[in-house]
C-alpha cells in the first residue's frame, strides 16, 4: 500500500510505472518505446480478429456474425464456470513486431482523434481510403464516438496517461489501484482450442471496475468503460488440449436488459438481452482495473 503522506503527483507516477511494467510483460520491448517513438507509420496487424473482439464487447447495433467463428468464442454464461467445464475458447496471440505501439500523451493529443478529420489522418499516416488499415481506423473512431448505452462511461485513451486519468475519475481514487490480465504460462501459437477449468476459481469482489480493450488504429489506443449494472470478476486457470497453461480474466455481466438484441453474445449463446447474465473471457492484451482493496477469495460455485 502507498504511504499517505506520498503527494498526489508521486503516487500517480507509482501507479503509471506499475502500469508500465505490466505493459512491458504484454508487449515486451514495444512499451520501453512510451518515452518517444519517431516511427511516422506504425503497420498495423489489421484482422477480423482484433476488430471482432470489441464489437463483441461493445457493439451496440446489429452485426452479422457466424456464431461459430472462431474469434468469438470467448462467451458463455456463469453455469458454466465450474471446475472441469471443458469449453471452446479463443484466445488471440498479438506480434509486437507489427501491433500498434504507445505514444506519450502530448503526442497523441497533437493529432485529431475524430472521424471528421479522417481525411487529415490518412494523409498524415500516408494511408489510401480504401485500405485495411483506414477502414479499421474507421471502426475505431465510430465506435469511440458512438453513444455509451444505458448506465455505462465510455473513453477512447490515446495514451497511458489519459487511460489512468479516465480510471482514477471513474474509480475514485489517486491510489491504491490494481490491474489485472490474462497471463499465458506456456508459449503456443495456438489461438482457438478446448481449454478445461482447473481448480482455483478465484472471485474478485470490487465496488467498480474499470475494462479496457485494445483497438485497431496506427498507435495504441484502448476503449476503456464502466457500467453501473453488476459485474462480476473472476480469475480462472485453464489448460488447453495441447497442455498450455492460462491463468484467464473473466468478467460476468449479471444484467443484459440494455444491451442491443444485435450483441454478438446473444448469437453464440442463444439468448435474449434481459434473459440471461453473460461471461467473457478477457484475450491478454486487455486490462481489468479495480481499486487495489478489493477481497479475493476461492469462488463457491
Amino acid at each position: 500500500m502507498l504511504r499517505r503522506n506520498m503527494s498526489p503527483k508521486f503516487i500517480s507516477e507509482i501507479i503509471f510505472l506499475h502500469l508500465l511494467f505490466l505493459i512491458t510483460i504484454f508487449y515486451g520491448s514495444r512499451a520501453r518505446e512510451l518515452a518517444g517513438t519517431e516511427s511516422k507509420l506504425l503497420d498495423i496487424a489489421v484482422n477480423k480478429t482484433a476488430t471482432n473482439e470489441h464489437q463483441t464487447e461493445h457493439k451496440h447495433h446489429a452485426h452479422n456474425h457466424n456464431h461459430m467463428d472462431p474469434s468469438v468464442m470467448v462467451f458463455f454464461t456463469l453455469k458454466d464456470l465450474k471446475v472441469g467445464k471443458r469449453m471452446q475458447i479463443n484466445f488471440p496471440k498479438r506480434n509486437p513486431s507489427t501491433s500498434p505501439k504507445f505514444w506519450p500523451r502530448d503526442k497523441a493529443d497533437s493529432l485529431p482523434f475524430s472521424l471528421n478529420k479522417l481525411p487529415t489522418l490518412l494523409k498524415i499516416f500516408s494511408l489510401s481510403q480504401d485500405s485495411p488499415q483506414a477502414k479499421a481506423m474507421v471502426d475505431t473512431l465510430t465506435e469511440c464516438e458512438s453513444k455509451p448505452i444505458k448506465g455505462e462511461v465510455k473513453f477512447c485513451a490515446t495514451s497511458l496517461e489519459s487511460m489512468l486519468d479516465f480510471t482514477q475519475s471513474i474509480l475514485g481514487i489517486k491510489n491504491d489501484l490494481k490491474v489485472y490480465a490474462t497471463s499465458h504460462l506456456t508459449k503456443s501459437s495456438v489461438t482457438f482450442q478446448n481449454y478445461t477449468i482447473l481448480e482455483k476459481i478465484m472471485r474478485i469482489s470490487a465496488p467498480k471496475m474499470v475494462a479496457c480493450h485494445t483497438m485497431p488504429y496506427p498507435y495504441a489506443v484502448f476503449y476503456c468503460h464502466s457500467q453501473e449494472s453488476e459485474n462480476r470478476i473472476y480469475r480462472v486457470s485453464l489448460v488447453g488440449d495441447n497442455g498450455d497453461m492460462v491463468e484467464a480474466m473473466v468478467v460476468c455481466h449479471m444484467d443484459t436488459s440494455h444491451w442491443g438484441h444485435g450483441h454478438v453474445s446473444f448469437q453464440v449463446l442463444g439468448v435474449v438481452p434481459g434473459s440471461s447474465n453473460v461471461c467473457h473471457f478477457f484475450p491478454a492484451d486487455n486490462f481489468i482495473w479495480v481499486p487495489k482493496l478489493e477481497v479475493q477469495g476461492v469462488s463457491d460455485m
